[in-house]
């Protein structure tokens, strides 16, 4: 298991004397588009990261142009749709079933807004 924590409130605790932080919400596999957790988070999109949660397919692999064009990536190199991060994933792993940076998790990625945020 990835080192994360559940639990919001301790998380911020943790965290509270840390300027500037960087705070996400993940969701792992997710099987529709998820909800924000709070009203401050912003969703980012989909990153597909390989199993050892080592390495984007999407950004540090040098490419999959037959799946999926750079140009389809947001400017933080995530997918915005999730029926789109879905079939990339799925094709990912039809197409170069010898690449094992083509076998992903898809992750759904939130960001917190923490600017001016007293917690």
């Amino acid at each position: 298991m990835l080192h994360f924590f559940t639990d919001f409130d301790f998380l911020m605790t943790q965290v509270a004397d840390l300027e500037p932080k960087n705070v996400l919400c993940v969701f792992r596999n997710p099987t529709a588009q998820p909800e924000a957790p709070l009203l401050d988070f912003r969703f980012l999109g989909y990153a597909l990261v390989d199993r050892e949660c080592s390495i984007s397919a999407l950004t540090n692999c040098g490419g999959f142009p037959d799946v999926f064009a750079n140009s389809e990536l947001s400017h933080v190199g995530l997918l915005k749709d999730f029926g789109r991060a879905v079939e990339v994933q799925q094709n990912l792993r039809a197409l170069h079933p010898a690449e094992h940076h083509a076998d992903c998790h898809l992750w759904a990625i939130f960001r917190l807004d923490c600017r001016d945020k007293e917690r």
